[in-house]
């Protein structure tokens, strides 16, 4: 099957969590959305529900035969089995969509360090809040968050959320640390000695062959300020 991923084509956002997974995989797929003379007016389709009976509310969302399936985590929980992302256990599949679902409130979490008021506002209308709301994350949420992410991986028996064997789960905590670093490098300088087992799954998903190649390539859009991880030096204190 040949994969549509509808996402906005000049940020990574959530829609790079369904990127990652669909590229580690040798998957077939287009993004749809960075395809000149198509791009985002075939996505406002779809929202708009011209191009589906059950339109998504917003992208990112995949089209697999007759299926939209919006949502990162829905997407990656679809996707998974499928991929071989995931492992076939029942048991297992649950348990990868409740660690995604907590990389979804993790994400919601960064995106408010520099919004924390409103997205329909501009940075520079909420500098003072985000301050504040960047300090209490990286007081109290990162190290619940990224330490809850920390005790699973030393639970597991290898570098992976399921051992040795790689899931859409660690391609997301993969994204997470290069995120982070992005957007706040001295800060994260200073936590990582905190999450070793985080770092090392980083650095192994990295080194895997087709991540390799796609983080060289022109298909991986590079980090900036209009996506989750934005880089604010008076917020990487």
């Amino acid at each position: 099957m040949r994969y549509e991923l509808y996402y906005w084509p000049e940020i990574q956002g959530r829609g790079e969590f369904v990127r990652l997974a669909l590229e580690e995989a040798g998957a077939d797929y287009v993004d749809v959305a960075r395809r000149r003379g198509y791009g985002v007016a075939a996505m406002m389709k779809f929202i708009g529900g011209e191009g589906a009976a059950r339109p998504p509310y917003a992208p990112p969302f995949l089209k697999a035969g007759k299926l939209v399936i919006a949502q990162s985590a829905l997407i990656l929980h679809y996707l998974g089995p499928r991929l071989r992302l995931v492992p076939r256990s029942e048991a297992d599949r649950l348990w990868a969509h409740q660690l995604q679902l907590t990389v979804t409130d993790l994400v919601k979490e960064i995106h408010d360090t520099h919004h924390p008021i409103s997205s329909g506002l501009y940075y520079e209308d909420q500098r003072a809040a985000a301050k504040r709301y960047t300090k209490e994350f990286w007081r109290v949420r990162a190290p619940k968050l990224l330490g809850y992410f920390e005790s699973v991986l030393e639970k597991a028996r290898g570098p992976y959320v399921f051992g040795r064997k790689v899931s859409y789960v660690d391609l997301s905590l993969f994204q997470i640390v290069q995120g982070l670093r992005y957007a706040f490098p001295k800060r994260m300088k200073r936590f990582e000695k905190k999450v070793p087992r985080l770092v090392k799954l980083h650095d192994a998903v990295a080194e895997r062959p087709r991540m390799a190649a796609y983080l060289q390539s022109d298909r991986r859009i590079p980090f900036n300020e209009w996506g989750i991880f934005r880089a604010y030096r008076e917020l990487d204190a």
